[in-house]
């Protein structure tokens, strides 16, 4: 189970993060115009996340909702997968192509790249 929540949205999968290739998105602006109108995806995982703040989709067949902000350069949001509250985080923000990169910790942890769509 940790595993599997660990996987999920904006938690990271990888080692810490390497930039190479990925451009940081440090204002919400330009983060509301590339997540605006599309989802992001991965295996396992459909979400949408809006630009008044709401995180809605599924996850490995559960159910993800939440909220998020934009502090500073970074984007913190409160997540829960299914009734499992996986609590605050704020991350950096990386894009390269149609790929955007969550590195959680305020970009000192772990990563999950998720695709646009």
């Amino acid at each position: 189970m940790r595993v599997l929540s660990a996987a999920l949205l904006f938690l990271g999968l990888a080692a810490p993060a390497v930039a190479e290739g990925f451009a940081p998105v440090t204002k919400r602006d330009r983060f509301v115009s590339l997540i605006e109108g599309r989802d992001l995806t991965r295996f396992g995982i459909t979400l949408n996340v809006t630009s008044d703040g709401q995180i809605k989709g599924r996850a490995f067949g559960r159910d993800v909702t939440g909220a998020w902000r934009w502090n500073g350069d970074y984007f913190c949001r409160d997540l829960f997968w299914g009734k499992m509250d996986l609590g605050p985080n704020c991350q950096a923000v990386r894009l390269n192509g149609d790929t955007i990169r969550f590195i959680s910790d305020q970009g000192t942890g772990q990563f999950a790249d998720l695709y646009l769509r």
